[in-house]
C-alpha cells in the first residue's frame, strides 16, 4: 500500500567516541614504584548500513530521528584495554543512497545483497601510558584521549533497482502493462496518478529468461521542478538499465510532443538518463485500426525503436518482451 512505501528519511546519526588511554603504574607488595601499565581505550562504535534484500522500503526507519552508536570504554591498569563500543547496524533495502542533509554531499550507496558500508566510523581509542615508555622515558605520565565521535544529519533515499523502468504520463497504461506481463497486481484506474509508489514485477520473456520491470509514478511536465510527484518519480528511474517510454495512442497531444516532454523532463533532472537504452511503446493500440497506426508511425521521432502494443488484447506483448530482453543482453 502507498502508505507503507517510504523512500525518504532524515536521521541524525552519531558514531561512538574512542575511549581514553589509561595513565597507570604497576603496584604490588614490594614493588611500590612499578612501571607504566595503562591500557589502551576501546574503539567507538561504527554506524554501518547493511543491505537487506528482504526490505523494499525505508518504512522501518520512518519514525526514527536519532541513531547513536556506543562509546568505547577507557583503558585500565594492568595493560587492560577498554572494550570497543558496540557498532550500530542499520538495515536498508538495495538501492539506498546516503547524503549529507546539510550539504547534499553524496556519502555512499548500497546496491548489492549482503553489502555493508560504514556510514560514520567510530573514534579510535587512545593509547595508554604503557605505549609511550622507552629507554629514555620510562615513566610517562600521560596517555592519549580517545578520538571524538562523528555526528551528522543524513538523508537516506531509496532508488528502485530494476532492469526496465516504465516512463510515461499518468494514465499511459504502465500499470496495466505490468499487470499483463508479470505476476504483479498494481492498482489500475482510468484517472491520473493511480500509481503513487513504484511497483515491481518479474517478466518472463521466454522460459529461463526473465528480468525485473518497475512501474513508477507517472511523470508530468515540470516534474524536474518538483511538480506533481516530481523528483520522487525521476529519482527512481536513475537505477533502471533500460527505459521503456510509453505514450497512449489516444493522447490529446501529438506523439512527438509527448515524447519531447518526457525527454526534456529527464534531461533537466539528469542528462545521463538520456544515455540509457530506450524503447518507445505506443499503448492502447486496440483503440486504433491498421490505417491509423500507419499514420501515427509517420509522426514518431526518427531513430527511436517503437512498438505498438495493447495490454488488453495482448497485441505485440511477446515482441515487446523479446525486444527488451535483447536490449538488456546486448553487451553479453
Amino acid at each position: 500500500m502507498a502508505e507503507n512505501f517510504v523512500d525518504y528519511v532524515k536521521i541524525q546519526f552519531r558514531s561512538g567516541k574512542g575511549g581514553a588511554g589509561s595513565v597507570h603504574f604497576f603496584r604490588a607488595a614490594g614493588i611500590p614504584k612499578g612501571g607504566p601499565d595503562g591500557g589502551d581505550g576501546g574503539r567507538g562504535g561504527h554506524v554501518i548500513l547493511q543491505a537487506d534484500p528482504q526490505e523494499w522500503t525505508l518504512l522501518s526507519l520512518k519514525f526514527t530521528k536519532h541513531i547513536y552508536a556506543k562509546d568505547g570504554e577507557p583503558g585500565k591498569g594492568g595493560l587492560k584495554s577498554g572494550s570497543d563500543g558496540g557498532d550500530i547496524i542499520v538495515k536498508v533495502p538495495l538501492g539506498t543512497v546516503a547524503k549529507d542533509a546539510e550539504t547534499n554531499e553524496f556519502l555512499l550507496e548500497i546496491t548489492e545483497a549482503g553489502e555493508e558500508k560504514i556510514l560514520l566510523p567510530g573514534g579510535r581509542g587512545g593509547k595508554g601510558n604503557n605505549f609511550f615508555k622507552n629507554a629514555t622515558h620510562q615513566t610517562p605520565r600521560y596517555a592519549q584521549p580517545g578520538e571524538p565521535a562523528e555526528e551528522r544529519s543524513v538523508i537516506l533515499e531509496l532508488k528502485v533497482l530494476a532492469d526496465v523502468g516504465l516512463v510515461g504520463f499518468p494514465n499511459a497504461g504502465k500499470s496495466t502493462l505490468l499487470s499483463a506481463i508479470t505476476a504483479a497486481r498494481p492498482k489500475i484506474g482510468d484517472y491520473p496518478f493511480t500509481t503513487l509508489v513504484p511497483n515491481l514485477g518479474i517478466v518472463e520473456a521466454r522460459p529461463g529468461k526473465s528480468f525485473i520491470m518497475a512501474d513508477i509514478p507517472g511523470i508530468i511536465e515540470g516534474a524536474h521542478e518538483g511538480r506533481g510527484l516530481g523528483i520522487r518519480f525521476l529519482r527512481h528511474i536513475e537505477r533502471n538499465s533500460v527505459l521503456l517510454l510509453m505514450i497512449p495512442s489516444d493522447t490529446n497531444r501529438s506523439l512527438q510532443e509527448e515524447y519531447d516532454i518526457l525527454i526534456n523532463e529527464m534531461r533537466q533532472f539528469n542528462p545521463e538518463l538520456l544515455d540509457k537504452p530506450q524503447l518507445l511503446a505506443i499503448t492502447k493500440a486496440d483503440l486504433i485500426d491498421d490505417d491509423l497506426e500507419q499514420m501515427l508511425r509517420a509522426t514518431l521521432p526518427p531513430g527511436v525503436p517503437v512498438i505498438f502494443i495493447s495490454a488488453i488484447t495482448g497485441k505485440n506483448l511477446q515482441l515487446l518482451k523479446d525486444e527488451l530482453w535483447k536490449i538488456l543482453n546486448a553487451d553479453r
